[in-house]
């Protein structure tokens, strides 16, 4: 078993970013700690000029408005808190964020899965067909290290022990 499998508490805070996906979303924080929420507190202001809250759909989209930024701007904060910054490796001998990765199940070859081990956003994936799995994932945590050929055990949400054999890697290429 990999040792990421074993300690998936260092993995679990961790968040992989390269520089410019760590500048993009720090100015993406910086816009909506700004200009974003005076915006939107702008919009909240002209509702409430509008009179009865109770049935101001306006003001209520607003609120609702301003809930999701907060949300973001927390989602954010602890991204870069969190972050490590560096690149993708041009080549790699293991399994590390940035890498597209292909699995099997419990041994079984025909049943496999090709997935980006990273982030969609992080990385600036804009194709949706793209699987995304999160280094910190219970399965991202558990095959970051690993080599071709090596099988690692992670507990699913369920509470079920999965083996997986991670069968190729290469460097995501966009």
């Amino acid at each position: 078993m990999s040792e990421a499998a074993q300690s998936p508490d260092a993995a679990q805070s961790t968040v992989w970013l390269t520089q410019e996906a760590y500048d993009k979303l720090s100015a993406e924080l910086d816009n909506l700690k700004g200009v974003g929420r005076r915006e939107v507190s702008a919009k909240i202001a002209q509702a409430r000029d509008e009179g009865d809250l109770s049935e101001n759909g306006g003001y209520h989209a607003a609120r609702e408005e301003q809930g999701q930024q907060e949300a973001r701007i927390r989602q954010l904060e602890a991204m870069l808190r969190d972050a490590q910054i560096g690149e993708a490796p041009a080549s790699a001998n293991a399994v590390a964020p940035g890498m597209t990765v292909t699995i099997c199940y419990d041994g079984d070859e025909t049943d496999t899965d090709t997935f980006l081990l990273g982030s969609r956003e992080l990385l600036g994936v804009t194709d949706t067909d793209v699987e995304v799995f999160s280094p910190q994932s219970p399965l991202g945590a558990a095959i970051v290290g690993a080599q071709k050929g090596e099988t690692v055990s992670y507990e699913a949400p369920t509470g079920k022990t999965i083996e997986v054999t991670v069968l190729d890697f290469a460097v995501f290429s966009g």
